[in-house]
């Protein structure tokens, strides 16, 4: 009883062997990733057209939830750029940013998709994930990165700029450019240079004032904060906000209040669609986060008990006033370096987090929202991947072409025109594959028992004798085509008296393709050809057993293909021919 509750509630595994030390350890990574998420939640609250305050709330009770749920014991979930982008795309179509109706939606939307990736959890349905390719992931990722930063240039401006694609946004850019605020400006250009510098800098200098490299590494991530406290005291002393410098202002102290969002089906219909793909790229993003730091400690993930304790966090976070969540690279990362060795850690900082919002929100009044937009400007600028794009350009132009008519799509159309062409593009490519497999003639290496491709290896073949290897399982999408390839080489071919269809790679024959297998074996049969297969599995074998194929098939099943060489060259021939030796 116990083992099945542990399954999913993994709290209960490692929760019997924590220890005072353990404590410790989560502890001190809470404290560090605390003081990380405070700004980062404050500003993809804003990205995503929300108030700051929202940003905090999805960082208490959804990080309690995962603790509980979660498998990843340095996964660290909260607001994420991708997801909060996705939010603004989903909410705005349906109501105007900064009204009660925007934030239901943004709430309404943590729902949805809680409840979408719970469900697919329960029924062990994170295969869905693999529909998206990764380099249509990587595309939607870049563009998406790319897209953020310049939605918030105008934060770094000050000025009302607008759009929902990447044209739009840079056309209202340049028709507000001579409204721009030079305060502000200096105060966006200053702290966007600072985090760049502290990204790349920061960690050798404080490695040479004495700290190892695992404490260095934890500082230099500290760049948002000090870019935070120093802008609030540059606004608060020069009166800034006077001189038409943009502030966050009043800040609702208190813990999130809990609701259940008002259920209205026409609205929950009209946010279906989003919240699918908020969920699904949620997943991906979170997953390959967990996998990775899981890695290095030897660790393991369990995909669909992840899917598990991302709904209950997103439903979490929907109960307490937050929009959707995921599993973030960066508040992950530091986790991990700090030292957190269980999900408790994250339910240490839903603790910061908290009183946070209880005691510190006052001292965000004067806080720049320049500042917050050059946090995330320089955070979302790391997604973009230009090696990636290069990388698939060598190895394979088809990826290529996928991952940028992802990134053209979502820059030029939108969001989610981006992420279901995307998916669109990975299923296309899969059936486009799947429904040409690779195939090859064969013939014997030497004096052994291995057979190869004829354009690849020097063989011995025989003219009488033609084996095509088929290295992809058989279905309705491909059988036509195997049908075409053997009547290609044979049907032309005087001199061939025997097929031998080679299977070694072949998992699955379905009914299509089992017709198209009694088709050629007809058409063979009626050129006085003998068709015949080798190295068939066995479950596939099985399948054939309950059919006529079997019944109908004019020559042999053989259990390997120097066998099927051996016995039709001899029972044929009646001598030893050059292809067997």
């Amino acid at each position: 009883m116990t083992f099945k509750l542990a399954k999913y509630f993994p709290i209960l595994t490692w929760g019997r062997t924590y220890t005072k030390d353990t404590f410790v350890n989560d502890g001190m990574a809470a404290i560090i990733v605390t003081v990380m998420l405070i700004p980062q939640s404050l500003a993809y609250a804003l990205l995503a057209g929300l108030p700051p305050q929202v940003g905090l709330y999805a960082s208490i009770l959804p990080l309690v939830a995962y603790a509980i749920f979660g498998t990843s014991r340095a996964l660290a979930v909260g607001p994420v750029a991708v997801v909060s982008l996705m939010t603004a795309a989903a909410a705005s179509k349906l109501a105007l940013q900064g009204s009660p109706e925007y934030l239901a939606i943004a709430i309404l939307l943590a729902l949805i998709s809680g409840v979408m990736l719970l469900v697919m959890g329960l029924f062990r349905a994170g295969f869905i994930a693999n529909f998206l390719s990764h380099p249509v992931i990587s595309g939607f990722i870049t563009a998406s990165g790319i897209l953020i930063a310049f939605s918030q240039l105008k934060h770094i401006l000050g000025v009302k700029a607008t759009g929902h694609n990447l044209v739009e946004i840079i056309r209202s850019l340049l028709e507000k450019l001579p409204e721009t605020n030079i305060p502000t400006l200096i105060i966006g250009v200053l702290a966007t240079g600072f985090l760049f510098w502290v990204r790349k800098n920061f960690k050798p200098v404080l490695q040479k004032l004495g700290l190892s490299e695992k404490h260095a590494g934890i500082g230099a991530r500290v760049g948002p904060v000090i870019v935070i406290v120093t802008s609030i005291l540059a606004v608060a002393i020069f009166n800034l906000a006077d001189q038409g410098v943009k502030i966050v202002g009043d800040i609702p102290k208190g813990l999130p209040p809990f609701a259940v969002p008002e259920f209205d089906m026409g609205l929950w219909r009209s946010l279906l669609a989003s919240s699918l793909i908020i969920a699904i790229i949620g997943f991906v993003e979170s997953v390959s986060v967990a996998q990775t730091l899981a890695a290095k400690r030897r660790q393991r993930i369990d995909p669909d008990q992840e899917l598990i304790g991302l709904g209950v966090s997103n439903i979490a976070s929907a109960l307490s006033g937050g929009y959707p969540v995921t599993g973030g690279f960066a508040r992950s990362a530091v986790n991990f370096d700090a030292g957190a060795e269980t999900p408790a850690a994250g339910g240490f900082t839903a603790i910061g987090i908290a009183l946070a919002t209880l005691f510190l929100t006052p001292l965000l009044y004067f806080l720049p929202i320049a500042a917050l937009a050059a946090t995330i400007i320089v955070a979302v600028l790391s997604l973009v991947n230009i090696e990636t794009i290069k990388q698939a350009w060598q190895y394979s132009k088809t990826d290529f072409s996928a991952m940028m008519a992802t990134i053209f799509l979502t820059l030029t159309i939108g969001v989610e025109a981006g992420v279901m062409a995307g998916v669109a593009i990975s299923i296309g490519m899969f059936l486009f594959r799947s429904s040409r497999p690779h195939y090859a003639i064969v013939g014997q290496v030497g004096h052994t028992e291995h057979f190869r491709n004829v354009t690849r290896h020097d063989v011995i073949t025989n003219s009488r004798v033609l084996t095509l290897r088929i290295d992809e399982s058989l279905y309705f999408a491909n059988a036509r085509y195997l049908e075409d390839a053997i009547y290609e080489h044979t049907l032309d071919n005087d001199k061939v008296e025997h097929v031998i269809l080679m299977c070694p790679a072949v998992n699955d024959i379905d009914l299509s393709a089992l017709e198209s297998l009694e088709a050629i074996n007809a058409r063979l049969k009626s050129a006085n050809i003998t068709f015949h297969l080798s190295e068939v599995k066995g479950p596939v074998m099985d399948k054939l057993k309950r059919s006529h194929f079997l019944a109908d098939l004019t020559g042999e099943v053989f259990l390997s293909q120097h066998d099927a060489i051996k016995r039709i060259c001899i029972n044929a021939y009646d001598h030893e021919p050059e292809y067997y030796l």
